[in-house]
């Protein structure tokens, strides 16, 4: 009978637990970025411009995941070429059909969920007639786009905070670029590799007295070694203090003793609760603190002149500053996250209850301060990762090319990463000043001609250049697979970042060498 009691439970358990078709389609990436995240991916709209083998890699790698809605805009019909190098064709038999529309249709056999649409208009038209256009769409993704018209668009979304971000992407045979425009991007899931304090130096009520309430000498053996870590350390550190005028250990000699005072309250040589105090004894005098970083995001202007129509991360910032200006500890919020460590379920249990109420009673007077409504999970995320947040300031696309200077700087701290981008962006000059019927060939010589003049007089080009010269030179208008492929991979990772606001994307050009398999940011 009591066999029969635990199937049945366990069958009821398994399924109510079990998860939808859509759980498990997306189970993996789930687990990157969580319901938050896929939530904004099946909300955002992304619109390609130009139907390329690249662009329609990047589309791959978006469709996949499960964006909510895509457009291709791009007037142009199938040509031989483009059969042969993109994937998203049907060969000769899409040569001389829209390529946009043939694009679209094989791109939505990836993903039923997701909704997609080709626009046969060309950029000119729309950037004349219907700009508002763009504000439909979370992020625009530009490949290959003709200089004059990509410094119009770019001007155009740029004109405003509130536009749309853009992502310039430029390939030519194995050499690329990727370019994210946007005025500042807020970053408040991270997924830093430094874990929050566990406020060991600064423990809570709750905490230092459940630590200076053991009797470590008479416990049973089975319970010592199964004490938690944190535990361990709050109370060898509050014995320390009392024997030092309330300082942590200082010097390296303090430190050493400090981890010989963990090995002494060992009971058997292979208890490994005591190992791992000793492997994490750095976090009793490391003091916990506000991190630099996190300082400085509060002297942003937008916090200085907050307003009920500020950003909701700009009102948790302030917020955060109050918290850690007013509150004893001068720290951040603290979170109920515990690592891992060897110990028993019930300590562990005990010690997570302990973090959790905690945390629960500082998140109430964090939000205390908040001037404004801000949605419960987004201050549960905020102050869980309070201490990896990030404000990116971003610059219009074209400022480095306007500026010899720094160009000139770059020279010495990126040779050949700027050696790439110049010869990606003489190429583009030279293609905008040719007649749209006569065949590229463009020459070493002309190309070095028009690098230097965005160089102050006198400037030497890197030796990188001619390496990267000869490659855009040999192959100006290849939209190679193996090239697109990778961009494919790349840019729908940055896009996946902005869209979800998890992970720090690229502040800058992230240049790419296939020939030599390097990548650098510039």
């Amino acid at each position: 009978m009591a066999s029969q009691d635990v199937e049945t439970v366990t069958t009821a358990l398994a399924t109510e637990a079990a998860p939808d078709a859509k759980t498990r389609r997306y189970d993996r990436q789930l687990r990157l970025w969580a319901a938050s995240g896929q939530n904004a991916l099946e909300s955002s709209r992304i619109l390609v411009i130009s139907g390329s083998a690249t662009s329609t890699s990047i589309l791959k790698n978006l469709v996949l995941p499960g964006i909510g809605h895509f457009t291709i805009i791009d007037p142009n019909q199938v040509t031989p070429e483009d059969a042969g190098n993109n994937f998203f064709l049907e060969g000769p038999s899409s040569i001389g059909k829209s390529r946009a529309e043939e694009a679209v249709r094989l791109l939505l056999e990836l993903n039923d969920g997701v909704d997609g649409k080709a626009d046969v208009r060309s950029l000119e038209h729309v950037l004349e007639n219907s700009k508002e256009w763009l504000s439909e769409f979370t992020i625009v993704i530009a490949h290959n786009l003709e200089a004059a018209l990509l410094e119009q668009l770019a001007s155009l979304l740029w004109a405003d905070e509130s536009y749309t971000p853009l992502v310039v992407v430029r390939s030519a045979g194995f050499l690329a670029e990727v370019y994210i425009q946007y005025h500042e991007h807020a970053v408040i899931e991270s997924h830093p590799e430094t874990p929050q304090s566990l406020h060991i130096d600064k423990a809570f009520p709750s905490l230092l007295e459940y630590s200076t309430s053991l009797d470590f000498e008479n416990m049973d053996v089975t319970d010592h070694g199964h004490v938690p870590y944190v535990v361990i350390l709050v109370r060898v550190l509050e014995d320390w203090k009392k024997t030092h005028n309330g300082s942590p250990p200082l010097s390296y000699e303090e430190k050493q003793e400090f981890k010989k005072a963990i090995f002494a309250m060992r009971k058997k040589s292979d208890e490994e609760n005591f190992d791992e105090a000793v492997a994490q004894a750095y976090r009793a005098w490391a003091k916990t603190s506000v991190p630099s970083d996190i300082s400085a995001l509060f002297e942003d202007e937008k916090v200085r002149s907050l307003s009920p129509t500020s950003p909701p991360f700009f009102h948790l910032l302030h917020a955060l500053q109050r918290f850690a200006t007013e509150q004893p500890s001068h720290a951040l919020p603290l979170t109920s996250a515990l690592p891992d460590m060897k110990a028993s379920t019930e300590s562990y249990i005990h010690l997570q209850t302990l973090y959790k109420a905690h945390a629960e009673e500082e998140k109430a007077i964090f939000k205390s301060y908040l001037q404004v409504p801000v949605e419960d999970d987004i201050v549960d995320a905020f102050v869980k990762n309070s201490h990896a947040l990030r404000l990116q300031k971003g610059k219009k696309w074209g400022t480095l090319d306007a500026d010899p200077a720094s160009l000139a700087a770059a020279l010495e701290t990126a040779p050949k990463a700027l050696a790439i981008h110049l010869a990606l962006t003489v190429l583009s000059s030279y293609v905008a000043k040719q007649p749209a019927d006569v065949p590229l060939s463009p020459t070493a010589e002309a190309l070095t001609a028009e690098a230097l003049t965005l160089l102050p007089p006198g400037t030497e080009l890197p030796d990188e250049f001619d390496e990267a010269l000869g490659e855009v030179v040999r192959a100006p208008t290849a939209d190679l697979p193996n090239t697109a492929a990778l961009l494919g991979g790349i840019v729908a990772q940055e896009v996946i970042k902005m869209i979800t606001k998890q992970y720090i994307p690229i502040n800058g050009s992230c240049l790419i060498d296939l020939i030599e398999t390097w990548t650098g940011i510039l």
